[in-house]
């Protein structure tokens, strides 16, 4: 069944909890085909797409469980949040935590059950296939702009066929891993990872809808 785009934009949601069901290879080299039609300014293109499965993917699991479990740590190559994020971004936040803890029944002071949960990330919450997204280290911030509008477009084209995403930002903690298990040369630096496979539509957290500010608070409209 065909979804409008405005559905799939109404309907994408950070998927946190998939089924046990593979995606066909040729179903997703079938959705970056397409989505490979993003915008890039310039038609630069600066996108590099790294895609895991299977075995691959259980073997990047076992060596980053393996890592944390051995107390690793590495330093990220950029900053996910500024430093002392200020207001309304710090609320926003804030509630979006909130909302995701409450979403599973994790209180607010059960800290080990929530960085249980948050550790979940770096399993993918267990979705068929990951993506990572690199680029090369000269390119600047408008090349940043691209990469995220190609991780939309590979997110919506998702929806459409029935399948959900997580894009995450956690990966820029594990830069060194990452960059040594993808064969990635020092001239690329890795932007993050995407989760990809069918949600499980069971699962109290995958119904979470994040709350957006109104029109209003963040769009001025002149001339008409």
């Amino acid at each position: 069944m065909s979804v409008s785009v405005s559905a799939a934009v109404a309907g994408r949601i950070s998927v946190r909890a998939f089924l046990p069901k593979p995606v066909p290879r040729e179903l997703v080299e079938e959705l970056l085909e397409t989505a490979r039609r993003a915008p890039s300014g310039g038609n630069v293109q600066p996108w590099r797409l790294h895609v895991l499965g299977g075995a691959t993917l259980d073997e990047f699991r076992a060596l980053i469980r393996a890592r944390r479990e051995a107390g690793a740590q590495e330093a990220p190559q950029y900053q996910v949040y500024p430093p002392h994020l200020w207001e309304p971004h710090r609320s926003y936040r804030f509630k979006n935590g909130e909302d995701l803890y409450a979403s599973i029944g994790v209180a607010r002071e059960d800290k080990p059950a929530r960085l249980a949960q948050f550790a979940r990330n770096f399993a993918f919450f267990d979705a068929p296939v990951a993506l990572f997204f690199s680029l090369d280290r000269r390119f600047g911030l408008a090349q940043w702009a691209d990469m995220g509008m190609l991780m939309q477009t590979i997110m919506l084209l998702a929806v459409e066929r029935g399948l959900g995403t997580c894009p995450q930002a956690c990966w820029a903690a594990w830069p060194e891993t990452v960059a040594e298990f993808l064969e990635l040369d020092e001239g690329q630096i890795l932007l993050g990872g995407m989760a990809l496979g069918y949600p499980d539509e069971a699962a109290p957290v995958n119904a979470l809808c994040t709350d957006r500010a109104e029109l209003a608070d963040f769009c001025t409209i002149r001339g008409f």
